[in-house]
């Protein structure tokens, strides 16, 4: 059985003292960088751009995983490969020709991820599931840190690990939002392979053991 994996989602970090904050997760127990690109458009939020994603990226020592919640996303796909990306995640919502999308993603040497909304069924992705690295469900709606826990999360989980065991692919279950001790252990028992947490890690006082806390506690 492989590890579960936590990715600290950077959208809640200290942007004031974001070395520091990188530092921090690269010390850690922590797997990936969990890093939100968002347009305003997508969803009602700007994030941060390429520059930021730079200089993460020049400091970052563990896996980059870049979630775009931007519409039109083929536009910058070779941008976030030469700016240091290992996993790409589109949005399905945003995607006309989600399979060519996934093939430009690979060419550009990324792994490649699919985000659902939390209103998108799983049913969507029946005929790409085999080219998909990564799926990232959204447990918030997305744009904003910080929102709680969708229960039905749980349900969507396992109906992902069922279309993935059925189809014989090997793709990741990634969760983003809401994801804190509470639920973690209930999000691996029911398929999930890589946790997003953001504030949960990033406000606690003692953020390197919150880190090392849910991953033994994912991989308990």
């Amino acid at each position: 059985m492989s590890s579960k994996l936590i990715a600290p989602s950077i959208l809640a970090a200290d942007f004031a003292n974001l070395q520091r904050d990188i530092n921090m997760v690269n010390q850690s127990e922590a797997d990936w960088f969990h890093i939100d690109i968002m347009d305003g458009v997508f969803v009602p939020n700007i994030s941060f751009g390429m520059p930021v994603l730079k200089a993460i990226s020049e400091h970052a020592k563990k896996t980059i995983d870049v979630h775009l919640m931007i519409v039109d996303p083929d536009r910058y796909i070779k941008t976030f490969a030469e700016l240091g990306s290992n996993v790409l995640t589109v949005h399905y919502e945003a995607c006309t020709h989600l399979h060519r999308t996934l093939q430009a993603i690979k060419a550009e040497g990324m792994k490649a991820g699919v985000a659902l909304n939390p209103h998108t069924n799983i049913s969507v992705l029946e005929d790409t599931i085999n080219d998909i690295d990564l799926v990232c469900l959204m447990s918030v709606n997305p744009g904003f840190g910080g929102q709680s826990f969708i229960e039905n999360t749980y349900n969507k989980v396992k109906q992902l690990k069922d279309l993935i065991t059925r189809k014989g692919a090997s793709t990741l279950i990634e969760i983003d939002g809401g994801v804190t001790n509470k639920n973690a252990k209930q999000l691996v028992d029911a398929g999930a392979d890589v946790l997003v947490a953001g504030s949960y890690v990033f406000k606690s006082k003692h953020q390197m053991d919150t880190i090392k806390d849910l991953k033994a506690l994912a991989n308990s």
